[in-house]
């Protein structure tokens, strides 16, 4: 199944921070960590809409993910679906589409998972090695070199 991905606008940041919101639940309970108050402020405190495409099934928005050029690397700094798309393929079209940008940049791809977070498996399953682990996430990166 293939969605649209078109850049964020600043009017659809509610509903990013929804999406994160739903998406992230699970994993921050997990841990002990789950407070939305704090998980949208800390959001929105950098979001840039140019740093951010979203995904689209129709009309409705099912996610998005944020990816900054640094000097050295490409950071995705978020990747979220919604739980309800979750499974379908969507993340693995974003992934497709940041490492296309990966390889035009000739740039690593770096994130960071939060630990207990089932996104650590899809992560290793598209290629990302872990380098390191910070004291609640786990980072990974991924060379287009190979």
């Amino acid at each position: 199944m293939a969605f649209d991905i078109a850049p964020a606008t600043p009017n659809l940041v509610e509903e990013l921070v929804s999406i994160r919101l739903a998406a992230m639940k699970d994993s921050l309970q997990a841990v002990g960590r789950y407070d939305p108050l704090r998980a949208r402020e800390r959001f929105l405190s950098t979001f840039e809409s140019e740093n951010t495409n979203c995904m689209f099934d129709g009309d409705r928005l099912i996610g998005f993910y944020v990816l900054i050029a640094k000097c050295d690397h490409l950071f995705l700094d978020h990747l979220y679906i919604h739980p309800q798309y979750q499974g379908n393929g969507a993340g693995s079209q974003i992934i497709r589409r940041v490492k296309e940008a990966a390889v035009s940049s000739g740039l690593p791809i770096r994130l960071g998972a939060l630990k207990l977070s089932e996104s650590n498996n899809f992560y290793k399953n598209h290629g990302f090695v872990l380098t390191h682990q910070e004291e609640w996430d786990n980072c990974y990166e991924y060379s287009p070199l190979g």
